[in-house]
């Protein structure tokens, strides 16, 4: 029975270890996330300015997925310190009421932008170039989106392959071949 005990309450005291901090909006908050005014224009001039890239997270309240990739693969140190280095990511409640600037100029609540631009998915990732044509919205403009959780080397593989802006050079080495060489790169040992 003491083995019992003292196996339930370590177990108890590692629980605040492993729970993701929600903020008010129900929304899970990472380190890597911004807070901005969110207006698009702006944070892609700021993405440029700091040598990183936009993406767009949008998630909602009580989201099982959302809640998997914040506990499971976003912490992982690997994914985590990948986009803290390369990525200006702003989050955007697919429910929210929290006014935002598209790209295109047009002035919207959270939610009519995750509409607009098609999103059915959270939590999903929508990828911005450096530069967008005038007139584009965010979901035109993106160059990749990432619908729904996936696990870390996909997710890391998206991450990467938008980095190295992949999706700009010719070639028969898309998103699907580019993530089917890099998994059996990793199961022969040639990356980490």
């Amino acid at each position: 029975m003491t083995r019992l005990f003292t196996f339930l309450a370590a177990a108890f005291l590692a629980l605040p270890a492993l729970a993701v901090e929600l903020g008010d909006d129900g929304l899970h908050k990472t380190d890597w996330m911004r807070d901005t005014f969110k207006d698009l224009s702006e944070d892609l001039a700021e993405a440029n300015a700091e040598g990183k890239r936009l993406a767009v997270i949008v998630e909602q309240r009580g989201c099982v997925y959302c809640t998997k990739m914040h506990n499971e693969v976003f912490p992982q140190p690997e994914l985590a310190d990948y986009i803290r280095e390369n990525f200006f990511v702003v989050q955007i409640n697919l429910h929210g009421d929290t006014e935002i600037t598209d790209l295109d100029g047009e002035v919207l609540s959270e939610k009519d932008a995750a509409r607009k631009w098609g999103l059915l998915f959270t939590p999903s990732i929508l990828f911005l170039p450096e530069e967008v044509e005038d007139g584009k919205s965010a979901g035109q403009s993106a160059v990749a989106l990432m619908p729904g959780a996936f696990a870390l080397g996909t997710t890391l593989d998206l991450f990467t392959w938008v980095n190295e802006k992949r999706y700009a050079l010719d070639g028969d080495e898309d998103f699907q071949r580019y993530h089917a060489r890099r998994i059996q790169e990793r199961d022969n040992g040639k990356t980490d």
